[in-house]
C-alpha cells in the first residue's frame, strides 16, 4: 500500500481550511496547527491584542461581496448579506469546516516555532515541524512529507519612527491593536495611512471623537461598495468581459475609465494620488468622502515632526494638537519559523513562484498560501493556490526548471516595478482574474470557453459576460463540481435575496435600440475581421472605451 502523504498546515483561518479540504481530496493526512483555541484566522474577532496573530475591528465589513468571494464549490447562503461583517465571515467559514468535515483535522493551542528540513535523511525532502504547546509549554517535533503556510500577511505590524516620538505625550498604537474606537471619546485623534484599514479607523473613530484626522503622503483612490443599479461594485467590475475589453486600450485609458467613474473629486477632498487608480490598490470605504465633507475628518499631509501635545505635518508651521496616534501603516511580512535559506523576504517581497513555492527547494513540497493582495476576493485566490500546489504533491503537475522558475519571477516583478507605485504594501499585488485563470490553466481548471460556447452557450454567455463567479473554476479539472453550473446560474438570487423577503429584484438598467449582447458580439466579429490590419487598430480599440462610456456594453 502507497504511503500517504502527512501535510502539516500552518494556521486554521480561511486559507488553512482549504488547504485541508484539497489535501483530502488528494487522499493526503492534514494536520493543521492553530495558536489560539479556535479556527477563523483573521475573521475570528477577539478582544486581546494578541502577538502573531491576525487581527480585526469590531465593526469590519469584507470589501468583497459574497458571491465573489466564496469558495469556489460552496456558496454562501443567501440571506448571507452581499458584503458580510465579521461575524457573517465567520459564520461562513464554520459552515464549510462542517460541510467537508475539517475541523477533526485541526489541533489548538500549538505554535509552530521551527520548521526545517528532515536532518536523518537530507535527501528525502520531508519536514521537522518543532511545536510549542501555548497551555503547557511542551516542546514537540513531528515530520511531514509537506507544508503548506497559511499564516497570511496581516500578522506582525509595521510601526514606523517619526522625528520627536518620544516626546510625545499622547498615546501612539497601530491599527492591530484597534478593536472599539470607544476609549477615543471626545478625544483628538490622528491616523496615518490611506489603505482600508485607515479608512476604517477613521470612519468609526468620527463617530465618538472631538475630531479625526488623516495624514496621508500620496492620497489615494477610494472606491464604495456599491456599484452600477446598487449592485456589488465587483460584479460588475470583476467580468472576463471587462478583461477582454480592456486589451484594446492603453493603460492610461483604462485607469481613465475607472477614475472617472468613482462618485466624488478627489482633488477637492485632498485625496488624489499622483499614481493612476491601476498602479496602486485603491482604499475601499463608502462613508470617508462623507465624513471628510462633514468635517469630522480633515486629511493631511505627512508628518514632519512630533511635538508634546501633537504634530506639525509637513507644508506647516504651527503644532495640530492630538491626544492619539493610529498607525494603519500596514504590515511586514516575515516567518521567524523558518531560515532565511529556505524562503527570502527583503523589504516585503517574497521570492516564490507563482507566488507559492520556494524555486530553490530540491523537492517542491512547501507552500506558502495567501501572500497575495488582489482587487478581489482572498478566499478564491487562496483556494487556488492550495489545488495548484496540492496537485504536485500529487505528482501530477510537474514544475519547470528552476531557471524558469526564476526567469518567471523576475518578469512578474518587473511588471510589478514597472506598474504599481514603489512601496512595501504593493510588492504582493496582483490582478485578480488574470491570476486565478494562470493557476487554472496549469491543471486544467480553467473553462474551455470555445466548447462552452458550441454545447453550452447560456453558459458560455452568463461566464464572459457576466461576473467572474469562482464556480466557473469548478465546471472541469480535478475535483470539479456538478453543482458548479447551476451555482453561477443562480447567482442573482442570492444576490437579490437579502434585499427583501420576496427576492424582488433592484431596478434594471433599460436597454437602447440595440441590446448589449448584440452589440458586444458586433464588435467582436468586428476584431476577429480587422485585427490583422494595422490601419483598423486604432479605431477598434476606441469601441469598447465607446461602448461602456454609453452604458451599453
Amino acid at each position: 500500500m502507497a504511503h500517504s502523504k502527512r501535510i502539516a498546515i500552518i494556521g486554521a483561518g480561511p486559507s488553512g481550511l482549504t488547504a485541508i479540504k484539497c489535501c483530502k481530496e488528494e487522499g493526503f493526512i492534514p494536520v493543521c496547527y492553530e495558536l489560539t483555541g479556535a479556527l477563523g484566522g483573521l475573521w475570528r474577532y477577539h478582544e486581546e491584542d494578541i502577538d502573531g496573530v491576525s487581527s480585526l475591528m469590531r465593526t469590519t465589513i469584507i470589501n468583497t461581496s459574497k458571491e465573489m468571494s466564496a469558495y469556489s464549490d460552496f456558496p454562501p447562503p443567501e440571506e448571507f448579506p452581499n458584503f458580510m461583517h465579521n461575524r457573517k465571515m465567520l459564520e461562513y467559514i464554520m459552515l464549510y469546516a462542517k460541510a467537508f468535515d475539517l475541523l477533526r483535522h485541526i489541533r489548538y493551542h500549538l505554535e509552530v516555532t521551527k520548521i526545517e528540513p528532515c536532518k536523518d535523511n537530507e535527501d528525502n525532502g520531508r519536514w521537522t515541524v518543532t511545536l510549542r504547546s501555548t497551555q503547557t509549554e511542551t516542546i514537540s517535533r513531528e515530520k511531514f512529507d509537506g507544508v503548506m503556510v497559511c499564516t497570511g500577511h496581516h500578522v506582525y505590524p509595521n510601526i514606523p519612527t517619526f522625528p520627536g516620538e518620544q516626546i510625545f505625550k499622547g498615546t501612539i498604537m497601530h491599527t492591530h491593536s484597534l478593536k472599539t474606537c470607544e476609549r477615543f471619546d471626545g478625544q483628538r485623534i490622528l491616523i496615518v495611512g490611506i489603505g482600508n484599514s485607515a479608512a476604517d479607523a477613521a470612519v468609526d473613530c468620527a463617530s465618538v471623537a472631538e475630531q479625526v484626522y488623516l495624514s496621508t503622503r500620496r492620497g489615494s483612490w477610494v472606491m464604495g461598495r456599491t456599484g452600477q443599479d446598487g449592485k456589488p461594485y465587483d460584479l460588475e467590475l470583476l467580468r472576463r468581459r471587462n478583461l477582454f475589453l480592456l486589451k484594446f486600450l492603453p493603460f492610461g485609458l483604462q485607469c481613465k475609465f475607472l477614475e472617472n467613474r468613482l462618485t466624488f473629486d478627489h482633488a477637492t477632498y485632498n485625496l488624489k494620488p499622483e499614481h493612476r487608480i491601476l498602479s496602486a490598490h485603491p482604499t475601499m470605504n463608502d462613508a470617508l468622502p462623507n465624513c471628510i465633507l462633514s468635517g469630522k475628518v480633515i486629511v493631511k499631509g505627512d508628518i514632519e515632526r512630533f511635538e508634546e501635545n501633537g504634530v506639525v505635518f509637513a507644508g506647516e508651521k504651527s503644532t495640530t494638537e492630538v491626544d492619539s496616534v493610529i498607525l494603519a501603516t500596514g504590515y511586514e511580512i516575515k516567518f521567524p519559523f523558518l531560515e532565511s535559506s529556505v524562503i527570502s523576504v527583503k523589504n516585503n517581497r517574497v521570492h516564490l513562484y507563482k507566488r507559492i513555492i520556494p524555486p530553490n527547494l530540491k523537492h517542491p513540497n512547501l507552500a506558502f498560501i495567501g501572500l497575495i493582495q488582489p482587487l478581489g476576493g482572498f478566499f478564491p485566490i487562496a483556494e487556488m493556490q492550495c489545488r495548484w500546489f496540492v496537485q504536485i504533491l500529487a505528482g501530477k503537475l510537474k514544475l519547470p526548471a528552476k531557471k524558469e522558475m526564476e526567469k518567471d519571477i523576475e518578469s512578474k516583478n518587473r511588471a510589478n516595478n514597472k506598474r504599481f507605485v514603489d512601496t512595501a504594501r504593493h510588492t504582493i499585488e496582483s490582478d485578480w482574474l488574470p491570476y486565478l485563470d494562470e493557476l487554472a490553466e496549469m491543471f486544467g481548471a480553467k473553462p474551455n470557453f470555445l466548447r462552452l460556447a458550441v454545447t453550452d452557450p447560456k453558459l458560455f454567455w452568463t461566464c464572459f459576460n457576466g461576473p467572474c463567479l469562482p464556480y466557473q473554476f469548478r465546471l472541469q479539472g480535478p475535483h470539479s463540481w456538478p453543482e458548479a453550473r447551476k451555482a453561477i446560474l443562480t447567482s442573482e438570487e442570492r444576490v437579490y435575496a437579502p434585499f427583501n423577503s420576496t427576492g424582488k429584484k433592484l431596478c434594471e438598467k433599460k436597454g437602447g435600440l440595440i441590446s448589449g449582447k448584440i452589440l458586444f458580439l458586433i464588435l467582436v466579429m468586428c476584431a476577429a475581421c480587422v485585427m490583422h490590419s494595422r490601419k483598423y487598430r486604432r479605431f477598434i480599440s476606441v469601441i469598447p472605451l465607446y461602448l461602456n462610456l454609453k452604458g451599453i456594453a
